[in-house]
């Protein structure tokens, strides 16, 4: 199948991260999947940002654990990046998995629980992906290996992966004592041997966030599985000539 092209946030260089938008550009650019954050609203909506704080990609401030999804939907997402965006809302996880349930595409969904630890966030994520007949298609990950592995006690059937930015000692080993199937590296750890031993542990291995030409023919020179990029069109077009 070759290296599959994640839209990181959605194609979140041409259109705001983590909206309609930006997943929209993704789609019909012809990327592979869709990579996207979970965090919880106040009344324990799973919703689509990145950030535990408002502040930076939307009008509001303060923390995304103390607003209701009513609030947060009537804020303005899109404003930041262009005018052209203004009035962009927030999505929350059911409204987007309702508009990818009869895509051809595969989803990561990134648990956002390295900094706050949401309560049962894993199973409602879950139960969603199972409601819309998703399971199969979707890679849940985290940099919290907690929250692996209490998605693992969820649902041992759904892939996981440990994310990481940390040159841990035999990462690939750990990624495997962890029981997950996938390793999700920022591109600086990248190397041979990362892949081989990725590959002799039974590890697929994915790369963030590879925007430019010279590491988007390196993950496909040495063949990773996947890849993270904020410009599906582009790597779409850098993998036509090298694989």
């Amino acid at each position: 199948m070759g290296t599959l092209i994640y839209a990181h946030r959605g194609a979140s260089k041409l259109a705001p991260e983590n909206t309609m938008p930006a997943f929209e550009l993704a789609y019909h650019a012809g990327a592979d999947g869709i990579e996207t954050d979970v965090q919880l609203t106040k009344d324990r909506v799973p919703i689509l940002i990145h950030d535990e704080n408002l502040r930076r990609t939307t009008n509001g401030t303060g923390f995304v654990q103390d607003y209701t999804y009513d609030e947060i939907k009537r804020l303005d997402a899109g404003s930041w990046l262009s005018s052209k965006f203004s009035d962009t809302p927030i999505v929350s996880l059911e409204e987007f998995l309702s508009w990818v349930q009869d895509k051809s595409m595969y989803l990561n969904i990134e648990l956002k629980t390295k900094v706050i630890a949401y309560k049962d966030i894993e199973q409602k994520v879950y139960e969603l992906l199972c409601h819309f007949g998703l399971v199969e298609k979707t890679v849940i990950s985290s940099f919290n290996s907690d929250s692996i592995k209490r998605m693992q006690a969820v649902a041992p059937e759904i892939a996981t992966a440990f994310l990481t930015s940390q040159n841990i000692k035999d990462l690939p080993s750990f990624a495997k004592q962890l029981g997950v199937s996938a390793l999700h590296t920022k591109y600086r750890l990248l190397n041979q041997k990362l892949v081989d031993n990725c590959r002799k542990e039974g590890i697929d291995l994915r790369i963030y966030t590879v925007n430019k030409a010279s590491p988007l023919k390196k993950c496909y020179k040495l063949q990773c599985d996947g890849i993270f990029t904020d410009v599906p069109h582009l790597a779409i077009e850098y993998r036509k000539v090298c694989q």
